[in-house]
């Protein structure tokens, strides 16, 4: 057999046989941790992190959320992204690889409906399928739209770019009962 179909023959096997070797070596751009934050709710939902929450293969957090402790005040655990404005603003896809126990909501958090604006929280948001694996996904901004319990008062003003001040990423975890959910963010990109 010529030495060229043994090598050819060779990595047919490496890649039939150990296809998580070639996957290891992917290569991500790097998260600017400056960029990444957390946050809860203070009424006892809890975030634990690996030492930061930036690690060598992204952003790792598990979330335990609390149910909601009665009408007027709600729980909440989110990883927030807060991307250059000027990204953002020429921004139609947002493509990015995670893992999450529970689907994934990435919220557009505009201040029109924020504290600064009507409080309702009531944001453009999608929702995204639960991974065990990295799963890379992306979705446009078309594919964004406020949630079912989004008050009657809440005036809709559409996407508006320049109004949006960062991206919240969270697993979907019920008002009703809290629960627990690990979320990892191997890369997040936004394009036109």
């Amino acid at each position: 057999m010529p030495k060229y179909m043994k090598a050819i023959l060779f990595n047919l096997v490496c890649v039939l046989l150990f296809p998580t070797t070639l996957y290891a070596n992917e290569q991500y751009p790097a998260l600017e941790a400056a960029q990444w934050s957390y946050a809860t709710d203070p009424y006892g939902s809890i975030a634990k992190v690996k030492n930061k929450l930036i690690t060598e293969e992204g952003v790792w957090i598990n979330f335990n959320r609390i149910p909601r402790v009665d009408p007027q005040r709600n729980s909440w655990i989110e990883v927030i992204y807060t991307p250059d404005p000027a990204l953002l603003l020429g921004t139609n896809k947002i493509t990015l690889t995670y893992k999450c126990d529970t689907p994934l909501l990435i919220k557009l958090s505009q201040t029109h409906y924020g504290k600064q604006g009507d409080k309702s929280y009531a944001h453009y948001q999608v929702k995204l399928p639960a991974a065990s694996q990295w799963r890379p996904q992306e979705v446009e901004l078309n594919d964004f739209a406020r949630p079912d319990w989004t008050p009657m008062d809440s005036i809709d003003y559409g996407i508006v770019l320049e109004k949006v001040n960062a991206l919240y990423l969270t697993p979907s975890l019920t008002d009703k009962d809290g629960g627990l959910a690990t979320l990892q963010i191997r890369s997040l990109t936004l394009k036109k």
